[in-house]
């Protein structure tokens, strides 16, 4: 399987803007995503999709491979569809890595990679969920799945509710799942994610994924025993710092 990883790196954003420039101990964040994600065994390329000239001169910059994006992409989705459009190599898979994570473990990208049959429509990462502020905690995204690793449904809100069963019991008795925001998709199946309505589920929980759920395509979960650290905000910049220290 050919196999491209993208990373989607938008310049404006309400809560952190030009937050892949940020700097991380004397490294900026999109450099901390791509040089983890080169280490993948898995991907035979790996581009930075951006909208914005600094972050593609400071791509070029560092000798990493960037494409330019057009503004007005909805999604991390339609830009990583524009992105391997421009590609003149022809690719089975398309693993969309978040440029906002800058400590992503290869192994994560090999794990999802290892999903990658040519049968697999969509794949993601979940991971356990260990404890309770976590596991209500609306910002946290939760996953349910089927006995053969297929996603359900996808929440902020606590999923599956115990009913009847005291909170503080929870962990006793079901496994919760946290959702990791890294997809793979068949190049097949990217061209026509990018074509769908945006959602009743989606609009309602804001989440993207919840659209191809309520239009019938399958996704493939695999579980990561690694954790994550997404920066959402410059308060979360801070901690990602203290970690390189």
């Amino acid at each position: 399987m050919q196999i491209i990883g993208i990373i989607p790196a938008r310049y404006a954003s309400t809560r952190f803007p030009a937050k892949p420039l940020a700097d991380i101990s004397g490294k900026s964040m999109i450099q901390r995503v791509y040089e983890q994600a080169k280490k993948s065994s898995s991907l035979a390329k790996v581009v930075v999709a951006t909208d914005h000239q600094d972050i593609y001169n400071h791509v070029k910059g560092f000798g990493g491979e960037v494409s330019m994006t057009r503004e007005d992409h909805p999604s991390g989705t339609d830009r990583c569809f524009e992105t391997v459009s421009q590609q003149k190599e022809k690719y089975d898979y398309v693993i969309n890595i978040q440029g906002d994570e800058p400590f992503i473990k290869p192994e994560q990208i090999d794990l999802i990679a290892s999903k990658l049959d040519g049968k697999t429509e969509i794949a993601t990462l979940v991971k356990a969920i260990t404890d309770a502020e976590q596991l209500f905690n609306a910002n946290v995204v939760k996953a349910v799945v089927s006995k053969e690793m297929k996603a359900l449904y996808f929440s902020r809100a606590t999923i599956p509710h115990l009913r009847n069963v005291p909170q503080e019991k929870w962990f006793e008795k079901q496994k919760f799942f946290k959702h990791i925001g890294m997809y793979a998709y068949r190049s097949d199946i990217l061209k026509e994610l990018i074509q769908l309505e945006v959602s009743s589920l989606e609009k309602a929980e804001s989440l993207e994924q919840l659209r191809w759920v309520e239009n019938g395509f399958s996704i493939t979960v695999a579980e990561t025993m690694l954790e994550t650290l997404g920066i959402d905000t410059p308060e979360d910049l801070l901690k990602a710092i203290e970690l390189t220290k």
